[in-house]
């Protein structure tokens, strides 16, 4: 084996794939160092429109569209007896009019096989134990799927190992997150009640005072993703007894018309608990971090795989540059840029559970260039300035929402 490579990427899921293709792009040598075997299940069912730039700069898309997933152009929030529609070709930024809702075991699968077909080397089963970095050369340990102890020497490390967080752990990086402490549960289910008229867009439904909410992403082999986010404590109590009240829940899902009433469920459901954190850095002397290995806010606006693949393109693009002699300002040209993404969501997810979007999303004849520039940001253009919804966005959603109450 191979004792020594360019680049070394932990974790190959969509950010490290990304990261891969640029790098292979720049003809430089890549090993991927992967913990379990794929195709694995992992939830990020949901893509954003400004995915497919990334998946598009680095030659990732045929393979996608080869896999016929559920095409995605628009998101449908629903509340109190309201629906609200964001259509993805109604937006104010340039871009794509539509996306993809994927099952993420062939999703990660796909771009991971043509990585490797592009020239990637991927070690599955194996576990990083160790990293030592230094201004020159760095040193990556870990266990293989024989259970043997390999020493890797490279030039630079991408850590996109996801809830992993392998250099975070390693390098006592993680610091806990300001947010409410939230969890997730769901589940895939048939949805063989689905008609020819019903949206196949993701379905959000907000409830108990906009402090939990309820998904439904339908997927183009007939079944559905179906999952709640709330408190910790609340998606505990509802995950009891093989998450029995979760499953009445989804039944009576307010909106689809009893849609999922006498489903099946495909499996068990899952829980998650604590899933956001942040980081003290975001790189570092011969590392960078990518992905879920940043920081991760709330899956309400499904912007964790378009940061993946933003934050692993933006890293190797940049470690490529690097490695080829140019001078490359971290500090700048990535950690500035990837928080102000990371920033723009932080305000809507606030404004989600505060109610603000709620009062905004559901007033009647609302301005519909408004709606176009919001649309934008759920799209995941969360860096065209010209837009005030994202460059006034500490603000300007708290002001909206009090002009439209006060109107009211």
């Amino acid at each position: 084996m191979k004792s020594s490579f360019d680049v070394v990427v932990i974790g190959a899921g969509p950010s490290g794939a990304t990261a891969a293709a640029r790098l292979l792009q720049d003809n430089l040598s890549v090993l991927i160092i992967e913990k379990t075997e794929f195709p694995r299940f992992v939830i990020g069912e949901s893509l954003l429109p400004q995915c497919m730039d990334f998946l598009e700069k680095v030659d990732l898309l045929d393979c996608i569209a080869e896999k016929k997933f559920q095409v995605k152009n628009g998101v449908s929030f629903y509340h109190e007896n309201k629906t609200c529609d964001f259509l993805f070709n109604e937006r104010y930024t340039d871009g794509w009019d539509y996306t993809y809702q994927v099952k993420r075991a062939d999703f990660d699968l796909a771009l991971l096989e043509e990585v490797e077909k592009k020239g990637a080397i991927v070690h599955f089963n194996s576990e990083v134990t160790d990293v030592k970095t230094s201004a020159t050369n760095q040193h990556v340990f870990y266990t293989n799927s024989e259970g043997q102890q390999v020493e890797i020497e490279c030039k630079f490390v991408i850590d996109s190992s996801g809830y992993g967080r392998v250099l975070p752990r390693l390098f006592d990086l993680n610091v806990p997150a300001t947010s409410i402490p939230r969890g997730a549960v769901f589940a895939h289910v048939k949805d063989d009640k689905r008609s020819e008229k019903a949206s196949a867009n993701i379905f959000v439904n907000a409830f108990n005072n906009n402090s939990a909410w309820i998904w439904s992403i339908p997927f183009s082999d007939g079944t559905a993703s179906v999952g709640i986010v709330g408190e910790e404590s609340y998606v505990a109590s509802i995950s009891e007894n093989n998450g029995a009240e979760f499953k009445n829940l989804v039944k009576s899902f307010p909106g689809l018309n009893g849609r999922y009433a006498e489903t099946e469920f495909n499996f068990e459901p899952k829980t998650i608990l604590g899933y956001s954190i942040a980081v003290k850095q975001l790189h570092g002397e011969g590392y960078v971090l990518c992905g879920n290995s940043t920081e991760f806010l709330d899956p309400i606006f499904s912007s964790g795989v378009m940061f993946a693949l933003k934050s692993g393109y933006m890293a190797a693009d940049l470690v490529a540059k690097q490695l080829d002699g140019e001078s490359v300002d971290w500090d700048t040209e990535y950690d500035e840029i990837l928080l102000h993404g990371v920033e723009v969501f932080r305000s809507y997810v606030d404004a989600w559970y505060n109610g603000d979007l709620h009062t905004i999303f559901f007033k009647e004849n609302g301005n519909e260039e408004f709606k176009k520039q919001i649309c934008s940001v759920l799209a995941g253009y969360v860096w065209d300035m010209s837009n005030p919804f994202v460059k006034k966005h500490k603000r300007i959603l708290g002001t909206l929402a009090k002009v439209i109450r006060l109107e009211n």
